[in-house]
This record gives structure tokens, sequence and C-alpha cells, in this order.
């Protein structure tokens, strides 16, 4: 039965306000790589200007990780953040289409996706991350965390998980903590 499981690739998405997402994701991506799988790792918002944690311990394990964007969206202009979205699109979709991984995570598509401020779908169109999703390479397990998830990303997945924010610290003035956030 493993043999036929490992065969199909599954999609995993991680959505929701809850704080979680990309701490499951990372920690699949250990369980991954413990079981000899090839992992890669795609941040569509963090900056590599910034250091965090995960970049950090990754790199020691060489896992390959990469931070593809500028940061939050107020950080920078529309045209920094749509140059960086177009780069990590065309960057991801060379990666998970290249067959080298079994899991590759792409971390934080779903806050890109559900950008607002400005226009993104010329640069990261919808239906060209459904189509990549669809037509993965088989047996590619595919990560996808992030808030705001779109119905049309729900419904290629194979697992959806909604964090739900219960209760957060941020909301009694504790700004982000050194090895919990980054």
């Amino acid at each position: 039965m493993e043999a036929a499981e490992n065969r199909r690739g599954l999609v995993l998405l991680y959505t929701g306000d809850g704080k979680g997402k990309t701490t499951a994701a990372l920690g699949l991506a250990l369980r991954a790589v413990g079981r000899g799988k090839r992992v890669l790792i795609i941040q569509f918002i963090k900056s590599p200007q910034r250091t965090y944690g995960e970049k950090i311990m990754f790199d020691k394990l060489g896992i390959e990780m990469y931070q593809t964007g500028v940061g939050f969206t107020w950080t920078k202009t529309p045209e920094e953040h749509r140059e960086a979205l177009q780069t990590a699109w065309a960057f991801a979709k060379e990666k998970v289409s290249s067959g080298q991984y079994d899991v590759v995570i792409l971390d934080e598509l779903n806050n890109a996706l559900a950008i607002e401020k400005f226009p993104i779908d010329d640069v990261l169109p919808l239906q060209e991350v459904i189509h990549l999703i669809k037509n993965r390479p088989q047996g590619m397990h595919l990560v996808i965390t992030g808030r705001s998830a779109k119905e049309e990303i729900k419904a290629c997945a194979d697992l959806v998980t909604e964090m739900k924010a219960v209760k957060h610290y941020y909301n009694e003035g504790i700004p982000a903590v050194k090895g919990i956030e980054f």
C-alpha cells in the first residue's frame, strides 16, 4: 500500500488567520527529509535581506530554502513587490517542473495571491498556479501556506487545514518573538 500512496503526490494547504501555517509546513519538511525525501522551500513574502531562524537551521541541515519576497506589502513599493512576485513565480514554476523534489513547500503563496493593494494577476496568475498544482510531477507532494486561500486552491487540495486564531499575545502588545515567529 505504501508504494501506491507514494506514487500519488498530495496537495496540502495550511491557511486561516491563526498562527502555525509555516510552522506546520516546516515540521513536515523535517519529517520528509528524515525519510529521505528531497525537499524545497520557497517563501514568497519573506525577504532574503532579513534573518529567519528557519533559514539558519535549514542551511545547517542542507535543506534548500529561498526567501524570494521583499517583506510586508507596506514596506516597499507596489512595483518592487510585483517584480519580486514575478521572479518568485518563475523560479517556483521552474523548480516544481524540474522533477528534482519529492516535497515542495510554497510558503506564503496564499498571502501573495490575496494581495489587493495593487494588481498581481499579471505577475502571479491564479490560473497558472492552478495549472502548476494540477500538472506537477507525479508523486510530488506540494504544500501551500498562507492566509486567505483562494477557493480554487482549496478545491485542488487533498488536505485543507485552517488555523483559527483563538487568542494571540500580539493583542496584548507583545511583538513578534525571535525563535517563535522568525
